[in-house]
């Protein structure tokens, strides 16, 4: 396939190496428009906006994901496949799922445990473990500590269902799982197949064990500790 791809509309060269794709479409403007410098619009396709810039200098682009592993799973192979993108760092929401876990807490998603079958097209003669890479997780936790801001690292749950019918999540809370989400596990399949590097790197938006929860102005809007840590990251890339 040559670019554009049916889900985005710019050409090569337009996508930095590293990239943050938050879920919502309007963060990544958010994000574009107070940090970037020289920002341009490369992608506007089913209004998934993208934006390229630079940071510190230092070039990087910013697009939404949408919701979801059938999403976050379509563009990460486009940018990854097609767009010569290195790196790609989701910025998102999650649900807070253990006791030490509150809002507004920041996680970095060393892991993802799935209850997804998106692994089943990989024909793996067992269970791959989806993982952070190495080089990005540093790279984060570093950031974070020179932001002063501090994060918890682990597992998360990337869940197909945001309106589950089942008690499960108590059952990965059991396994010290710290948040649930729905991107990082086809993130991190796509970056492992194709030989890339991704991070999840979460915002505590609502803790359901403990009845807490923001606004969706809220997670538009704010959430900026995160985004700074992910933006540090690329700049040190």
């Amino acid at each position: 396939m040559s670019v554009p791809t049916p889900h985005i509309q710019a050409v090569a060269g337009d996508f930095a190496p590293t990239v943050l794709m938050p879920g919502d479409p309007l963060r990544a403007k958010v994000i574009a428009e107070r940090y970037l410098e020289d920002v341009r619009l490369v992608n506007e396709v089913r209004g998934m906006l993208g934006f390229t810039g630079t940071f510190k200098g230092v070039p990087v682009s910013v697009m939404g994901s949408g919701m979801g592993m059938p999403s976050i799973g379509i563009y990460s192979y486009e940018l990854f496949h097609f767009y010569g993108v290195e790196n790609i760092i989701r910025i998102g929401s999650a649900g807070g799922i253990v006791e030490e876990v509150d809002l507004y807490d920041v996680v970095v998603g060393m892991g993802a445990c799935t209850n997804s079958s998106f692994a089943m097209q990989y024909s793996l003669p067992g269970t791959f473990a989806p993982i952070a890479s190495y080089k990005l997780l540093q790279g984060a936790v570093s950031a974070a500590a020179g932001l002063s801001v501090p994060v918890k690292v682990g597992n998360l749950l990337s869940s197909d269902t945001f309106y589950d019918d089942s008690s499960s999540l108590k059952d990965w809370q059991k396994m010290g799982v710290l948040a649930v989400e729905m991107e990082a596990a086809a993130l991190y399949y796509n970056a492992a197949r194709a030989g890339k590097h991704a991070l999840a790197i979460c915002t505590i938006s609502d803790c359901p064990f403990k009845g807490t929860l923001t606004t969706a102005e809220e997670r538009q809007n704010s959430f900026h500790q995160m985004m700074e840590i992910a933006l540090e990251t690329a700049a040190r890339i």
